[in-house]
């Protein structure tokens, strides 16, 4: 199989499966790509939030498992471990994050913030997730975790704040 460099958007654009991991392309920034990737998971999930509750979680849990086969194909026709490119991690991991927050931008950037600070830092047991497992389970776990642990504390935030 050919590895696909994780600077070619070409090859990226024309595969089905690195079109998905790199979020549409969204990950094929050239400096930070998490963060742009991430950023761009915002444009779906204003339209997954119109979704009743347990279909939207229908469909986060359905993104999360297809991720794992996603980003440990996309993975290893790079041939690369967790290409930072690769972003349907932190896609599915700030639908998580999103899910507890109104449909106000002062809460979705305070989300999207708290995210990326879980995701870049990973404090336990993100860290330990990102280091342990390997593969695309490896890729997501840890962007699951880091998406769980922004949510709790945006609840926090909420509660606090009421």
């Amino acid at each position: 199989m050919p590895r696909f460099p994780e600077s070619s958007p070409g090859r990226v654009l024309r595969d089905p499966v690195l079109l998905l991991a790199h979020g549409f392309g969204s990950g094929l920034a050239p400096r930070a790509p998490g963060t742009f990737g991430t950023l761009a998971a915002i444009l779906p999930w204003l339209l997954l939030v119109q979704l009743p509750a347990p279909l939207y979680w229908a469909v986060v849990v359905l993104a999360a498992l297809a991720g794992i086969w996603i980003c440990g194909e996309a993975a290893r026709r790079m041939g690369r471990d967790d290409p930072g490119s690769i972003v349907w991690d932190e896609w599915v991991g700030l639908w998580i994050t999103l899910a507890v927050v109104p449909l106000e931008w002062p809460w979705i950037l305070a989300g999207f913030l708290l995210f990326r600070v879980f995701d870049i830092l990973k404090p336990w047991p993100v860290g330990w997730l990102d280091r342990r497992v390997h593969g695309g389970l490896g890729i997501m776990l840890d962007d699951i975790a880091a998406g769980i642990m922004a949510a709790l504390a945006l609840l926090l935030a909420r509660s606090l704040l009421a």
